[in-house]
């Protein structure tokens, strides 16, 4: 079998055996069905505590006397109670799953039976998520992620079952002993890194945004507000400081409440010898797992802000941890933090320092980069101003602009660079978000050259390592066209020999 199966209505020679019952001893690799925690049934009805607790408070506010209305929801909330329940209890009765030698099976359903069977060869990763109410009820849901970017998913089992399930799915014939198995912990004192993120602006747009839907569908038109009128009535040099102030402080601590959230009781260690756990979550808990071997490498990155205020974060690069949404979620290992702590932990990682001295790339490669900055930002903008009949704005925004668009295209050129340096490729670029890419070389499986007009005539190539992990393709822009091929041929050799004349 060479990857996840499905089964529907498939007889099984050991279905009508009796369930071992699971007391958080014993989950191993014994070929026995197993079944979930009773608790997930509380779980499922758990959210019913907040129209519960709406229908308490109308409850005392009107002394107990109820409208028909009132009467209604107690209804509604009651079905609804009933339905859960029976879906939980349903869930409970009829998923088993277990670990044999070779593979781990799964099996659900009420009406359509499902066995769904991966070799444990083909699982990649495993995480364990355990929101507040799991928390509470001593639970953590299982995700098992495999080649083929299917998820196996077990909701819910106790805390300790979860955490043994993880180890027998995730059992490597990796011996590797680290003499300080842990790589990095949170320290409070990162949370000063959380206002140089997006979030700080792009949240409060996301706020303001589902703030407007909500009152304009209800009938309210927000620009009619009150305070919203006095605010566009007042003196632009008074009103545009303080909107922008205002999102400045909202935007920071929602920030800073997102990343206390995400990333408080982070740890990053190697849970065994071939295992790479992340551990990280205030109210919601999240523990991700890699196998040491699907570690194609990591990413230094630096977004502008935070490169600013001295902080960077860590990605992996990694194979196994699913489409490409839950790859940026579950990829990170470092949150931000100071530089000096990232390039800790890709030294760690990796055994190389990213901040080491590459190779620089053709000068050509700043021309481009102020050509394009000129024809595709400044001028467009200072040509629309000047027809809207304002000569004199575009006046000042070509001085200003053109100033700004030279620093950006001498640090994005500055930051070029590659290198091969024992079993990994290096290759830093970008200026908005400066990225410095440790590469496993046996992890690349092909090279992709490619070039614009413009770059044909300046004698540049950007070459892309395609990967089985991450982001799949990873970019090495303007490099010289003939220095292109002996650098793809040195890092991953016998790729393309024909290319090399």
């Amino acid at each position: 079998m060479n990857g996840p199966a499905e089964h529907v209505n498939k007889p099984d020679a050991r279905a009508d055996e009796p369930d071992a019952r699971v007391d958080g001893s014993d989950v191993r690799a014994d070929g026995r069905w197993r079944r979930l925690d009773g608790r997930v049934i509380a779980a499922h009805c758990f959210w019913l505590v907040a129209p519960l607790a709406s229908v308490g408070l109308t409850a005392l506010a009107t002394g107990g006397r109820f409208d028909p209305r009132a009467w209604i929801t107690l209804g509604s909330i009651a079905l609804t109670f009933a339905v859960l329940s029976a879906n939980g209890l349903a869930r409970w009765l009829r998923t088993r799953y277990r670990v044999t030698g070779e593979h781990f099976e799964v099996r659900s359903g009420l009406f359509v039976r499902r066995l769904r069977s991966v070799p444990l060869s083909r699982i990649r990763n495993v995480d364990l998520t355990a929101n507040l109410v799991h928390r509470l009820l001593g639970l953590a849901v299982l995700r098992a992620g495999t080649a083929d970017r299917d998820e196996l998913r077990l909701e819910a089992l106790s805390r300790q079952d979860a955490a043994r399930l993880r180890g027998e799915l995730l059992r490597r014939a990796d011996t590797r002993e680290s003499a300080d198995p842990v790589l990095a912990m949170f320290d409070p004192r990162w949370v000063r890194y959380a206002p140089l993120t997006f979030w700080t602006i792009g949240g409060v747009f996301v706020v303001l945004g589902t703030a407007y839907r909500i009152l304009n569908d209800i009938g309210i038109e927000p620009w009619r507000l009150g305070f919203l009128r006095d605010l566009a009535a007042g003196a632009v040099w008074v009103t545009i400081p303080l909107t922008f102030l205002a999102f400045l402080v909202v935007g920071s601590v929602g920030a800073t409440a997102l990343y206390a959230e995400n990333w408080w009781n982070y740890r990053l260690e190697w849970a065994d010898s071939g295992t790479l756990a992340v551990r990280r979550g205030l109210f919601t808990t999240r523990s991700v797992s890699m196998g040491r071997e699907r570690l194609r490498g990591v990413l230094l990155r630096e977004p502008l802000l935070l490169r600013a205020g001295g902080g960077a974060k860590v990605t992996a690069v990694a194979s196994g941890l699913g489409d490409d949404e839950e790859n940026r979620r579950r990829s990170s290992l470092l949150p931000p933090a100071p530089r000096a702590e990232a390039l800790r932990v890709v030294e760690r990682l990796t055994g190389k320092a990213a901040d080491r001295p590459m190779l620089r790339h053709p000068r050509v490669a700043l021309r481009r980069r102020v050509m394009r900055g000129l024809t595709l930002v400044v001028l467009p903008v200072a040509v629309a101003v000047a027809a809207l009949g304002l000569p004199l704005v575009a006046g000042i925004f070509l001085v200003v602009a053109t100033p700004i668009v030279w620093w950006l295209a001498r640090d994005a050129y500055r930051n070029l660079g590659h290198a091969v340096d024992g079993d990994y490729l290096l290759a830093r670029s970008g200026t908005f978000s400066r990225d410095t890419l440790a590469l496993r070389r046996t992890g690349i499986v092909a090279w992709t050259f490619s070039s614009s007009p413009f770059g044909r005539r300046a004698g540049v190539v950007t070459l892309t390592a395609a990967v089985a992990a991450g982001e799949q393709g990873y970019r090495i822009p303007d490099l010289a066209a003939g220095d292109a091929p002996a650098l793809a041929e040195r890092a991953a050799p016998g790729i393309l020999p024909e290319f090399l004349v």
